[in-house]
């Protein structure tokens, strides 16, 4: 657009969307911590295809998630995760929401630090509990005591989470604000945030 037709300042998403270049924008965290939602209204603001690893996987493989575990086993979801995931980087910039046991695996962690910047949507138990219960969707939580399989899963993976280049506090809170957090945070994170401009 001409500059001389645009003279309110950028808005927030496309100061991010400038932020982030070429780069990739990509959600992790645990079921239920939004990462759908919120990576599809941020994918919005920024002006990006938005892309949900879960379903991708579905789609090439004609198969839904449980249908994969119960088929071939976590192992072997992992590796059809990692060579979707590795092909969606490469042909960006977009948002990409992945599954929880994404990040966890060390080669698509490595490509993601390469093909992206990260974000950690971490939510407390309750929570995530509280989005997860009412479906019945996650082979990982059919368990005799899923809220308990829900705690393990946190305690083990949030280590790994913490690693991800930016982390915001997934919550009981309007989505449109921990979508405003999330821009805040890729200008935070690529040295371009001035916290006094508004949108």
């Amino acid at each position: 657009m001409n500059e001389t037709t645009y003279p309110v300042a950028p808005t927030l998403g496309e100061r991010a969307r400038a932020a982030l270049g070429r780069r990739n924008l990509v959600f992790v965290g645990l079921m239920g911590a939004g990462k759908s939602a919120i990576g599809r209204m941020t994918a919005t603001q920024l002006g990006l295809p938005f892309i949900d690893t879960d379903n991708e996987i579905e789609r090439v493989s004609r198969m839904t998630i449980s249908e994969l575990f119960a088929a071939y086993g976590e192992e072997e979801f992992r590796a059809l995760e990692t060579r979707v995931i590795k092909r969606l980087l490469r042909t960006g910039p977009r948002v990409i929401s992945t599954g929880g046991g994404a990040f966890i695996n060390e080669k698509t962690r490595k490509q993601i630090e390469r093909g992206g910047i990260s974000l950690w949507l971490k939510a407390d138990l309750d929570v995530l509990w509280e989005r997860v219960n009412k479906r019945d969707h996650r082979p990982l939580l059919k368990t005799e005591n899923p809220k308990q399989t829900l705690e393990n899963l946190m305690n083990q993976r949030y280590p790994t989470y913490a690693l991800a280049d930016m982390m915001i506090q997934s919550r009981d809170e309007r989505k449109e604000t921990i979508v405003r957090e999330v821009l805040e945070a890729i200008l935070d994170y690529t040295g371009k945030g001035s916290r006094h401009e508004q949108d």
